[in-house]
């Protein structure tokens, strides 16, 4: 959860979120597709953070939302299964049961789709 969706924002996630991958052995990070936001396009600070992963930046077609179709499914799951499954005494209390919800989502939780969790499907390059 972060407070904005500015450029150095982005990146920061961008950077955090390579870590992460390399820290359960996917070291390199090919591509990097997104919207056409703002922090994405137009950011130094992202197009750096791009840069030093050693990535290709891509973007999806302008008002061609079904494109980024992984990310909009994710977001809805993200909505139904987290953010709104219980009610949450508060915004902090909500955010601490992101992460958590996360490592389920992508370790514990068998997507219909193939029968695997996303870790089990991804293979280091």
């Amino acid at each position: 959860v972060h407070p904005d969706e500015r450029g150095v924002t982005a990146a920061g996630f961008l950077t955090r979120a390579a870590a992460y991958f390399a820290a359960h052995g996917i070291r390199k990070i090919e591509r990097v597709i997104s919207d056409n936001a703002f922090a994405y396009r137009h950011s130094a600070a992202f197009k750096n953070a791009v840069a030093e992963l050693g990535a290709k930046q891509k973007f999806i077609k302008p008002h061609c939302p079904w494109q980024n179709g992984k990310v909009e499914r994710f977001n809805r799951t993200l909505a139904t299964e987290w953010a709104y499954r219980q009610p949450f005494t508060s915004n902090n209390a909500r955010a601490d049961a992101l992460a958590p919800w996360i490592e389920h989502y992508n370790t514990g939780r068998i997507h219909s789709s193939h029968g695997l969790t996303p870790a089990a499907r991804v293979s280091p390059t």
